[in-house]
């Protein structure tokens, strides 16, 4: 077993007496949640169920302090698990980190071996963490909507929300799994940057406007991460037996549909729960994603890196809707 330190840097999340507070503060590894493997962080990631949490604008902690960061990856530095060595590359997206237990954004992070997935080949820590909890979610959405027969026979994907993180990996695993893939995004100055990334079109919201019930079919389907009008407008317009998967709310909670899309067409509506998914299931996720799926614009996509320190800034500009892509969490060697 390597030494540790007597303590290292987290980013931890405090709401009791004196108010909810959120910084960078000195711990020791017997301050964190109980777990089998203990890991040295090399990345973590920062989503915005990550800057709800760290501002308290969302009720995501159920329980006080926290460190902060639902995503983590690194090395191994001890394990009472044999299933785990000393060296062993893993990585940990959701599964309760800075929601019951201490998250990823810290130096060391100590964890529940039934969900540390080992890094599977064909991705390094640094990518897995551009893909994170955003990329886990944008295929396991296309895991579920082929599941469901799929094909990209069917007519294109829409993507909402697709300058954002996990649009924005969407577009990418989506084109790569050979589909055609129609980005739907209020931010007309991004076209560019979608288009380089794997969308064929770039659409104005407007195109998910109508409030019919029922429109002219024009998507095979698609990811909605916006939720409200949009999710149904998507809905009205999906070909028949087309799949819509739903993984977000920026915009709204609410769905008021009607089922005529359903019974009508045969359109199906997949939930994308990501944070309690099945080990075998992530499993197998992240074997496509190392693989058939893996995105070719990882880079490109990550449009920021930050330390603990940068988090603060971070969390401001996303939840004012002035970020797109990914922002990945490094941490020193």
């Amino acid at each position: 077993m390597s030494p540790l330190p007597a303590t290292f840097d987290a980013f931890r999340i405090h709401n009791d007496d004196a108010g909810y507070r959120s910084g960078i503060e000195p711990l020791s590894i017997d301050d964190l949640s109980p777990g089998e493997v203990v890991i040295r962080t090399a990345y973590s990631s920062v989503n915005f169920k990550d800057a709800l949490a760290g501002t308290g604008k969302g009720k995501i902690l159920r329980r006080f302090p926290l460190v902060g960061g639902i995503d983590v990856a690194g090395h191994v530095v001890a394990s009472t698990d044999p299933g785990f060595r000393e060296g062993d590359a893993v990585l940990v997206t959701g599964c309760g980190l800075s929601e019951t237990r201490d998250g990823g954004y810290s130096q060391y992070a100590r964890l529940e071996a039934k969900w540390a997935i080992p890094l599977p080949p064909g991705l390094s820590l640094r990518e897995s963490m551009i893909l994170g909890t955003a990329g886990f979610t944008a295929a396991l959405a296309l895991l579920r909507m082929t599941e469901n027969r799929q094909t990209p026979e069917l007519g294109p994907l829409a993507v909402t929300g697709a300058t954002g993180g996990v649009g924005s990996l969407a577009l990418d695993i989506f084109s790569r799994a050979g589909f055609e893939v129609h980005a739907i995004s209020g931010k007309a100055d991004q076209a560019d940057y979608l288009k380089s990334i794997g969308a064929s079109e770039v659409l104005g919201r407007d195109a998910l406007a109508t409030t019919r019930p029922m429109e002219s079919a024009r998507f095979g389907g698609g990811l909605d991460n916006v939720g409200g009008p949009m999710l149904t407008s998507l809905l009205a317009q999906t070909e028949p037996y087309g799949n819509v998967a739903s993984a977000g709310l920026a915009a709204s909670h609410a769905l008021e549909a009607t089922v005529m899309p359903f019974i009508i067409r045969g359109v199906s509506l997949l939930g994308v729960a990501s944070a309690g998914t099945a080990r075998d299931i992530r499993e197998t996720v992240w074997q496509h994603l190392a693989s058939d799926w893996k995105p070719r614009h990882l880079e490109r996509i990550c449009t920021r890196e930050v330390g603990l320190d940068g988090l603060p800034e971070v969390f401001g500009t996303m939840l004012s809707g002035g970020s797109f892509g990914r922002t990945l969490v490094a941490f020193a060697d």
